[in-house]
C-alpha cells in the first residue's frame, strides 16, 4: 500500500475514534446538564410507566396544578422499568418534559459512554495496526518479486557467457 494512502487511512480511523470520543463526553455533559436544570426546579410526582423498550421508557403524570404530562422522549435512565409500574418521577417545573425516575442521576451514564469511548478506541487502533501490517507485507512482498526479478536477469546475462566458454576448444 502506497505510504501516503496508508496515513490517510490511518487519519480518517483517527478522526473517528476522535468523533466518538467527542460524542460519548458530550453524552455525559448533556446528561449532567439535564440533572442540573431538574435540581434547579424540582418536583416530585408518582408516575405511571405506560410502555417499556431496551431504550425508553414512557410515563404518565399529573403535575399539582392539574395537567397531566408525559414527556416527548420518556424518562432519562429508563432501566429496570415494567409497564404498568408506579414510580416517583423528578421533573423540572419549568419544564416537565426533562422527567427522570427518583433517585437516578447522571452518574449513571459515565460507565457506558465511556465504556463505548474505550471499545471505538480499542477497534479503530485494531484497524490501524492492521492496516500497518498489510501496508508492511504488501511492501514486503514487492521487494521480494523485485529481488527474485532482478536475479533472473542477472542469471540471463552470465548464462551465454557460460555457454560460449564451453563452446571453445582447446588449442
Amino acid at each position: 500500500m502506497n505510504p501516503v494512502i496508508q496515513r490517510r487511512v490511518q487519519l480518517g480511523l483517527l478522526v473517528v475514534a476522535v468523533a466518538i470520543t467527542f460524542m460519548g463526553l458530550t453524552l455525559i455533559a448533556g446528561c449532567f446538564k439535564n440533572d442540573a436544570t431538574i435540581d434547579a426546579s424540582r418536583a416530585t410526582v408518582m408516575a405511571e410507566v405506560v410502555s417499556v423498550d431496551s431504550l425508553h421508557a414512557a410515563v404518565n403524570f399529573q403535575t399539582p396544578d392539574g395537567s397531566f404530562h408525559s414527556p416527548r422522549f420518556g424518562l432519562l435512565y429508563p432501566t429496570e422499568l415494567s409497564e404498568g409500574q408506579r414510580i416517583s418521577v423528578d421533573y423540572a417545573v419549568y419544564n416537565p418534559d426533562l422527567a427522570r425516575p427518583t433517585g437516578r442521576t447522571a452518574m449513571l451514564s459515565i460507565i457506558p459512554a465511556l465504556s463505548v469511548v474505550v471499545g471505538a478506541w480499542l477497534v479503530i487502533g485494531l484497524l490501524m495496526v492492521g492496516v500497518a501490517e498489510f501496508s508492511r507485507r504488501r511492501a514486503r512482498r514487492g521487494a521480494g518479486d523485485s529481488s527474485a526479478s532482478d536475479d533472473e536477469r542477472s542469471t540471463d546475462r552470465h548464462a551465454p557467457d557460460a555457454d560460449r566458454d564451453e563452446t571453445v576448444s582447446p588449442g
